[in-house]
């Protein structure tokens, strides 16, 4: 088998506070055979400096992408890369040295892997040495965290997908479903998602594997506006209305969407009243109906005005 080429790729947009540290733990890789892709989705700040700064290392490119969108970054991060394997790192990561390699040994041990991703740990802002009391476990997971122990697994529950930052494709599989959906994934302040979890539908339904790989690890910057109650809030919306957009494109839109997203509104308020004397869980409940709210309301949308032509990429 000839040797597989891996591409490490960051999108970022406007977090040039954390951009160095994570391109500085792509450069320090056990792995040679590499090359680094920045793609600047359309920042404001200073990101193309703390790049410039590092562009004596050959491995390091620079590309500019002036359409908004993660899912647009990502896709424009693919094309241009020249490796097999495609491994994409958020801006406000910090990759193990190993990283790489444990990532490229998975594939190279098996040509159907379509997907793999590693276990993420958090890194909490300074002075920060524990979540609130009002975050649970389950919804902290929404920071980043992802842990499914320390062996390796095949993923058959598309709910457990590899978490988008610390996340790789195999380049043919990602071009045969022709990239990233771009109505999914963030774009700028709104957090459109599900992007990762529609991808592994794809992949198990093709017949391809997608791994969880351990030893692939990466820490997760939790920035301070992440630790209000606003930030889940608007997240669980958002999560709603990409739930929603999901189902549509899997041919599952219609009237019993109002059926679903109702049953889970009722069970989200129920619980946050159960739950009352409880923080951790009394958020969370209410955070996950609000997020209902979100997914009504995108279900009627399309009730009252369907896209001329809807299809899944």
């Amino acid at each position: 088998m000839a040797e597989l080429i891996i591409s490490a790729i960051i999108c970022t947009h406007n977090r040039a506070q954390y951009l160095g540290a994570a391109i500085d733990s792509l450069l320090a890789q056990t792995l040679e055979n590499i090359e680094v892709i920045v793609v600047d989705n359309a920042s404001t700040d200073t990101t193309a400096e703390v790049v410039q700064k590092r562009l004596s290392d050959p491995r390091l490119r620079y590309v500019y992408e002036a359409t908004l969108g993660l899912s647009t970054a990502r896709n424009t991060g693919a094309n241009a890369a020249k490796g097999d394997i495609l491994a994409y790192l958020d801006d406000d990561a910090v990759a193990s040295s190993q990283w790489l390699a444990s990532l490229l040994e998975v594939y190279q041990d098996n040509d159907k892997v379509a997907i793999a991703g590693g276990k993420v740990t958090l890194l909490w802002p300074p002075g920060v040495n524990r979540p609130p009391a009002w975050l649970s476990d389950d919804l902290a997971s929404g920071l980043g965290a992802y842990d499914l122990g320390d062996q390796l697994q095949y993923i058959k529950n598309p709910g457990l997908t590899p978490r988008g930052l610390n996340y790789s494709l195999r380049k043919t599989f990602l071009d045969s479903v022709g990239g990233f959906d771009v109505n999914l994934g963030r774009v700028g302040k709104n957090l459109l998602s599900n992007e990762e979890l529609h991808m592994t539908q794809l992949a198990l339904k093709q017949g391809w594997h997608v791994v969880y790989v351990p030893a692939a690890l990466a820490a997760h910057n939790v920035s301070p506006a992440r630790l209000k109650p606003s930030w889940f809030l608007s997240r669980s919306w958002w999560q709603g209305i990409s739930e929603c957009y999901r189902e549509q494109v899997s041919g599952r839109a219609g009237v019993a969407q109002l059926r679903w997203g109702g049953e889970r509104l009722v069970r989200g308020v129920y619980k946050t009243v159960k739950y009352v004397n409880d923080p951790a869980q009394r958020f969370e409940n209410l955070a996950y109906a609000y997020g209902q709210l979100g997914y009504l309301g995108s279900v009627l949308r399309y009730l009252v005005k369907p896209p001329a032509k809807s299809s899944a990429i």
